[in-house]
């Protein structure tokens, strides 16, 4: 069981994000023995499907190169186009191996972990000049099971060479009796399948590396319980920031609403556990407003307000309570509480004329407001 530095026990699956941060630093599964064998196959299938037509052109330069006329031996300019013409036919020659080994070559390391750029594990690392820690290293079992595994190579490689040798024992003698031209097609194929069977040979270490380098790289995924507990901290956000965070937002929002408040057509109150701002702008049309609410000393805070801007104080304490609880800021009232808050508005209309010396004063509002009972809210 794997532990971490701290010494407790690695037991838990880890998280997409640690898998996601892993894979950014470009620390996932990674087999140099498959790679190997996958470079190897493609090779020697190449030199096997490729080998006769490389052979032709290379005869066909060789002859062309050792058999120049006095004429162009004398031209100057005929041994650089000579160069370049047989450096053109050679690279076309090799060209389709080249590209199958290129792609190999692509192949083989995203055969196991996918496409992968990371430019963090790029990016130069000086703990690693650390002697001791090199040393650390070499002694490390990481280490000892590369060093098994590089013998393994060297038995398994030698062992298919003895093999593939003393089958082709008769076929490798027979070269030497054999024209240039078919000497040399039949050593490509030769080197072709020996090289072939090598490859077959080195694909039992790297079925052996595949799984051992997937659960290694797991296992340095894995977490302990605390960095679960942690992470998800820090994505659900800590308690302690998150509370500062609702703070922050709370005293924003007070600030924004008592801002609001000097511009409320009244303010009714309980009158003094509650208190409610309402505004309403006819030339909008819809329904009056919530600027502002409060209860205890947010509602005096408002009220406060209220009497330095001259704006009309309403007792009604069922009203404020209803509105204050069925209401959000910045939101029309309900529809069931138009009646009850037209009969405020119109009172507060008849006290401004009475204030301007346009009409007589108004009866006191009375308290029995029209609220339905889903609304209503008791003391």
């Amino acid at each position: 069981m794997a532990e971490s530095e701290s010494g407790q026990d690695k037991t838990e699956d880890p998280t997409d994000k640690r898998r996601r941060d892993a894979r950014e630093k470009g620390e996932i599964a990674r087999s140099k023995d498959l790679n190997t064998v996958i470079v190897m196959v493609v090779g020697a299938a190449g030199l096997l499907a490729f080998g006769g037509s490389m052979a032709e052109m290379m005869m066909h330069l060789m002859r062309d190169n050792f058999t120049i006329t006095r004429e162009a031996l004398m031209e100057e300019r005929s041994m650089s186009l000579m160069l370049m013409v047989s450096g053109k036919a050679a690279l076309a020659s090799v060209t389709p191996l080249l590209v199958s080994l290129m792609i190999a070559s692509l192949i083989g390391p995203i055969s196991l972990g996918g496409w992968l750029f990371a430019p963090d594990s790029l990016s130069p690392k000086f703990s690693r000049l650390n002697p001791l820690a090199g040393l650390k290293r070499m002694v490390s079992p990481q280490a000892l099971i590369e060093l098994l595994k590089s013998f393994g190579k060297f038995l398994i490689v030698l062992t298919v060479a003895v093999v593939v040798l003393s089958k082709d024992k008769k076929d490798l003698l027979a070269i030497a009796h054999e024209p240039m031209e078919m000497a040399v097609v039949h050593s490509l194929q030769l080197v072709g399948w020996s090289t072939l069977w090598m490859a077959m040979g080195l694909l039992i270490i790297a079925a052996i590396d595949v799984p051992v380098q997937l659960y290694q790289a797991r296992q340095k995924l894995l977490m302990t319980k605390q960095e679960v507990r942690d992470e998800h901290k820090d994505n659900e956000g800590r308690p302690e920031v998150k509370g500062r965070i609702r703070q922050l937002q709370r005293e924003m929002s007070q600030r924004r609403m008592m801002a609001a408040v000097p511009e409320a057509d009244v303010i009714i109150t309980n009158p003094t556990h509650y208190a409610v701002a309402l505004k309403y702008d006819a030339d909008k049309g819809g329904a009056p407003v919530l600027l502002a609410k409060g209860t205890d000393f947010m509602a005096l805070k408002i009220r406060e307000i209220a009497a330095q801007h001259q704006i009309l104080l309403l007792e009604s304490p069922g009203l404020a309570r209803s509105i204050y609880y069925s209401t959000e800021l910045e939101q029309e009232i309900p529809a069931g509480l138009y009646l009850a808050v037209a009969q405020v508005l119109a009172y507060v209309y008849q006290i401004r004329q009475f204030q301007a010396g346009r009409g007589k004063r108004p009866d006191p509002l009375n308290d029995n407001l029209p609220i339905p009972p889903d609304l209503r809210r008791d003391s």
